[in-house]
């Protein structure tokens, strides 16, 4: 009498898989090998940031005065009305004063500097916080130096890109913060894992990628050149860990996502009235263990991470 097996093979994306022998008669030998794939976990950013709230307002209580974050608006910009939006919640629910600056955005570079510096000097105001983008007269390179180190909640300046670099940073982006947190919430050990980066931003790429490399995870940075060059998809499909920010949506096809992958979509895109991020959704959805939704990932942790900045400024000004 011949056997026959039957080999499940059923595990979650990123998982190893786990097989089940099954054995029946049969006049025929043969092996059935069935694979079984679950869809992602989604690492929804609200319960993440809830939790992290309730630490700094505990950590503003020890204080002994309240935090005053002073955010400057140059000009009218849509995307940086909502982030303000959220901004003014948050300072609300900790109990956070915000102050509102709005400039002209014919305001000349040198004129921002010198309200900046005016605001470095107020006694009063805790933390200083940019909206970006700003208009086309101003490089906005040319504007975190100008910033108080101990009053830059956006970790800009470069004494506190600085400290990113030698693995002590005090003050960091607060969406590359907000990236890791994510990161860490899936209780991933970043040991030698291979990380990409699409996007080289001096907000999210650049820094994430700092982060990265101090948990000892194997970088890599991809950005226009390497799209140009066609070598994109390669470093895409071999990525453990993938972080998007580019502003582009679907640049990254869901099919070039490993089996298992870890998918953090920093991108936020209006496209047809719907908001969406940089990743094909539906199809990375299929193929990774874990993936941010857009909208509802990254953008509720780095709301909250500006406050938790905010309130390390604060200890710094001690």
């Amino acid at each position: 009498m011949s056997k026959f097996y039957h080999i499940i093979l059923t595990h979650s994306a990123g998982s190893i898989p786990t097989y089940k022998l099954c054995r029946s008669a049969s006049s025929i030998t043969c092996v059935v090998i069935e694979r079984v794939t679950m869809s992602a976990k989604l690492l929804e950013g609200k319960p993440i940031a809830e939790k992290i709230k309730e630490e700094i307002r505990k950590e503003i209580k020890t204080l002994g005065r309240k935090p005053v974050l002073a955010t400057i608006q140059v000009g009218e910009n849509p995307q940086s009305t909502i982030y303000l939006k959220s901004q003014k919640k948050r300072a609300q629910e900790l109990d956070i004063e915000l102050q509102e600056h709005i400039l002209l955005d014919s305001i000349a570079e040198s004129e921002l500097i010198n309200y900046i510096r005016k605001l470095n000097q107020d006694k009063n105001v805790t933390g200083i916080l940019l909206q970006l983008p700003l208009p086309s007269q101003i490089n906005s390179k040319n504007i975190p130096i100008h910033i108080d180190p101990l009053k830059d909640v956006e970790g800009m300046h470069p004494e506190n890109v600085g400290q990113a670099i030698f693995g002590k940073m005090r003050i960091g982006s607060c969406t590359a913060l907000a990236v890791m947190e994510l990161i860490n919430a899936t209780g991933v050990d970043l040991y030698g894992k291979e990380a990409v980066i699409v996007g080289h931003s001096e907000i999210v790429g650049k820094p994430v990628s700092l982060l990265l490399l101090d948990k000892l995870a194997t970088t890599t940075t991809c950005h226009i050149a390497t799209g140009q060059r066609g070598y994109l998809p390669t470093h895409v499909k071999r990525a453990e860990i993938l972080v998007v920010a580019v502003g582009k949506p679907g640049i990254i096809h869901g099919e070039w996502v490993k089996e298992g992958a870890i998918v953090i979509d920093v991108g936020i895109n209006r496209v047809n009235d719907k908001i969406v991020g940089d990743v094909e959704f539906e199809k990375a959805y299929e193929r990774a263990s874990y993936i941010t939704p857009v909208p509802g990932g990254v953008g509720p942790v780095t709301t909250i991470m500006l406050m938790r900045n905010l309130v390390e400024s604060a200890k710094l000004q001690r």
